[in-house]
């Protein structure tokens, strides 16, 4: 079963936010690259492909319901913060919007009674309550550091740990 043209415009779009997300995560990397700070540079990185993977499993549904896939174009994503906690910040409403906008994408397939689109819809419902956690985690950990360069330090090697095996490579 295709979708409506009314849900095919709205993954389109979803497909271009996640694209942009990944381009967005990328470029806090080359923010974090400058800063020196590897931990949340491996963090952004895998942000990044994690972003891509889910513009590509929106890409590939829309492809595997009978549709085709119109790509947008990305604008660009910021390229400088005042700090490392307002760079996270700015992640962290990103994802919010990013929130907002599946569930945005929910209600418009719940309305067409789509029940294949919620069923994935609801994955990524699921996907976002941890990404909304682990940024949040990270902003708090910055506030409760403050401007204090060791606890940077700390946070930042914490983050050199992450592997995208332990995300599930989603």
């Amino acid at each position: 079963m295709m979708l409506s043209e009314k849900l095919l415009g709205a993954f389109n779009d979803q497909i271009e936010l996640e694209f942009y997300s990944a381009h967005a995560y990328l470029s806090i990397a080359a923010y974090f690259e400058d800063l020196n700070l590897p931990g949340f540079v491996n963090w952004s990185k895998i942000q990044f492909q994690e972003e891509t993977q889910h513009a590509m499993k929106f890409f590939d549904f829309v492809h595997d319901r009978g549709n085709r896939v119109t790509l947008h174009g990305i604008d660009m994503p910021p390229a400088d913060w005042a700090s490392p906690i307002d760079a996270m910040q700015q992640a962290l409403q990103h994802e919010r919007k990013v929130t907002a906008a599946i569930n945005d994408l929910y209600e418009a397939a719940s309305e067409e009674n789509d029940r294949a689109a919620q069923v994935l819809l609801q994955w990524f419902i699921e996907e976002q309550v941890e990404e909304e956690k682990m940024v949040e985690e990270i902003v708090d950990h910055l506030r409760i550091v403050g401007g204090d360069g060791t606890g940077l330090i700390v946070i930042d090697a914490r983050l050199a740990e992450r592997s995208p095996e332990e995300d599930g490579g989603e």
